[in-house]
């Protein structure tokens, strides 16, 4: 009544020169937290974890029943010796909707080796790592790659031997969705900078990370992948 509608109306992109359709949907549904500063899906538009969970598909990937989103591979490689991510596959990522236990935790992680059993906790805040492990919201809670940080020193150091582990040692992890076991085939010293390990995969795996003592600007590093 007071102005003409706009559902027809053609909207400029500025710095576009371009036209699209005035009801595209750019409301809080198409949100998404961005991926790892510095990892292959940060310059893959359209990635990055959906806000609403309902909404993924506008996010530019699709998902299945049990909640995992299958985005379309970044251009090469996470990193060329771990050889994570293919331009022939898809990246796998599943939300934690559903997954909490009654405690608040999402699952358990064992290392045999180590002796290691050490619940896991959203987020990786200082509260998540005060009672146990903390994931990494960036990163999958189980299907494609699963990253997980804990303290290396004082009383809840859950992560203080990780650098210990050995090529081909085995790591379990059990969620509401199953147990699941790795096989150890990184160890090694990261820059605190470094988050390319904490990118999406096309195959199951485990990534931990803790400091690495009297060093503030690295990390120590095990990746695991799933044992077929």
């Amino acid at each position: 009544m007071y102005a003409p509608s706009t559902t027809v109306d053609q909207v400029t992109v500025v710095g576009g020169g371009i036209t699209e359709s005035s009801n595209v949907d750019r409301s809080k549904n198409t949100a998404v937290i961005a991926p790892p500063f510095g990892s292959n899906e940060s310059y893959l538009p359209g990635s990055g974890t959906v806000l609403i969970p309902q909404y993924s598909s506008d996010a530019g990937g699709e998902t299945s029943a049990s909640g995992t989103v299958y985005y379309p591979p970044a251009e090469g490689t996470v990193d060329g010796s771990a050889n994570v991510t293919t331009n022939n596959s898809q990246t796998q990522f599943t939300l934690p909707d559903g997954l909490y236990y009654s405690d608040g935790s999402l699952g358990t992680l064992k290392i045999p080796t180590l002796g290691l059993k050490v619940k896991v906790y959203e987020s990786e805040s200082l509260e998540s790592l005060a009672k146990g492990a903390g994931h990494f919201k960036s990163t999958s809670c189980w299907d494609g790659n699963i990253g997980l940080a804990a303290h290396n020193r004082g009383v809840a150091n859950h992560f203080g031997k990780i650098h210990t582990l050995d090529e081909g040692d085995e790591i379990t992890y059990t969620t509401k969705l199953g147990t699941r076991t790795y096989e150890v085939f990184y160890v090694g010293q990261i820059k605190e900078t470094d988050f390319s390990r904490l990118g999406r995969s096309s195959e199951n795996m485990i990534t931990l990370i803790t400091c690495v003592r009297n060093v503030p600007e690295m990390r120590w590093c095990v990746q695991a992948r799933e044992i077929s």
